[in-house]
């Protein structure tokens, strides 16, 4: 929805939440879930969508005809579209997903043509006025870049992206920007990443200083904050750095990770995080997983099933957070809470100040353990959306 506030802000939940890889799919989403949203969280103005488009879902999408039909009974239920997340290129609901939501990566043309598809598409269904954002993953899975010339072979074809951007916007007048999603275990985990990446490979990446301006323009970062906390970053902190180095901050994804207090730090904690923690250890998606310990180390494990077993045999874990989005309202039981104590006051006041799309991401409702699904995905959404703006209307 858009706020009422002294500058463009608007809120919206990721559609990633509701299954489905075809156009059809998604349309009945929006349809059945996003227009329920609607009632209860906006009923009286326009309440903006963040779509999630599958390459399948976006090829039917491609169609002027189609497009304009999207445009024309959205705007006939209030609704309007300002963002997609175009992280997932296939399948992200139903199946083992793991790794291979970052395949289809930023090497290939694939990835390539599907983000300038989506930005082709979103610049349709934008109102007038309105800027649009596609999240897109961070390059590359890490362990698939292991040398210099693989990132520079991810920037290329970003820097391509950005010349596309800036040539639909001189074509239609609508401004479309992406903005890469750091994430654990990827090319760009940390805002120290992000900096280096934009100063380096895609810097060399552009024909002079004008293209580099352009860039600049066009692409920038998804701040999701469950991945900021994950890294142990304070999602605040990393928005002062975006702005000190001129890198646009796109999109901030409003999202938590699970995160569990070891033995000895409440009166009601086990013996160690792993009994926990094993509810949440599900074969669909990647749940990076990391440790701070006693003495101030951390530890890190590329999915929860291998840090269980770890974390069973140790005495000296502080606190265990995991990739593992809850949602935002969860006050948590016992060890169990999340990071969404990080978006304080302070932060909402620096995101409203940093970009102009905020989004509410807990795509993982359909594998949370069957206690944190009561009252459906309507009622968690909604939930979800009134904790965001209780807290903005607060700052």
């Amino acid at each position: 929805m858009r706020l009422d506030l002294s500058k463009p802000l608007h809120l919206t939940y990721c559609l990633n939440i509701h299954p489905g890889e075809t156009w059809a799919e998604n349309l009945a989403a929006i349809r059945a879930h996003a227009v329920a949203v609607k009632a209860r969280v906006a009923p009286d103005r326009p309440f903006g969508l963040g779509l999630r488009l599958s390459r399948a879902a976006a090829e039917t999408l491609r169609a002027p005809a189609e497009r304009r039909r999207l445009r024309e009974e959205l705007a006939a239920r209030g609704l309007y579209a300002f963002t997609i997340n175009g992280f997932p290129y296939g399948r992200f609901h139903g199946a083992r997903v793991k790794a291979q939501v970052y395949a289809p990566d930023w090497r290939t043309a694939e990835r390539l043509d599907y983000t300038n598809l989506l930005a082709d598409i979103l610049a349709d269904l934008l109102p007038d006025g309105v800027r649009g954002s596609i999240s897109t993953l961070p390059g590359s899975f890490k362990a698939w870049v292991p040398a210099a010339a693989d990132a520079a072979a991810v920037a290329r074809p970003l820097a391509a992206c950005a010349r596309h951007l800036a040539a639909l916007q001189a074509k239609t007048g609508r401004e479309v920007h992406v903005g890469l999603e750091p994430e654990p275990d990827c090319l760009l985990e940390t805002t120290d990443e992000v900096l280096r990446f934009f100063d380096g490979p895609l810097a060399a990446a552009c024909a002079g200083a004008a293209e580099r301006e352009l860039l600049r323009r066009h692409l920038g970062v998804c701040l999701d904050t469950c991945h900021a906390a994950l890294q142990f970053e304070e999602p605040r902190a990393a928005l002062r750095r975006y702005a000190a180095a001129g890198v646009r901050v796109s999109k901030i994804q409003l999202s938590a990770a699970l995160e569990v207090a070891a033995a000895g730090a409440e009166p009601a904690a086990p013996p160690t995080p792993a009994a926990v923690l094993a509810a949440f250890d599900e074969p669909v998606y990647l749940h990076q997983t990391r440790a701070q310990l006693k003495d101030g180390a951390r530890l890190a494990w590329p999915d929860l099933s291998a840090a269980l077993p770890d974390l069973a045999r140790r005495a000296d874990v502080a606190r265990v957070r995991v990739h593992y989005h809850v949602p935002l309202f969860w006050a948590g039981d016992g060890p169990r809470h999340s990071t969404a104590a990080l978006l304080d006051e302070e932060f909402f006041r620096a995101a409203a100040a940093a970009t102009e799309h905020l989004e509410v991401e807990t795509y993982t409702f359909d594998v949370l353990p069957a206690e944190l699904r009561a009252g459906g995905v309507v009622d968690s959404v909604a939930r979800e959306l009134e904790w965001v703006r209780a807290r903005l209307n607060a700052r």
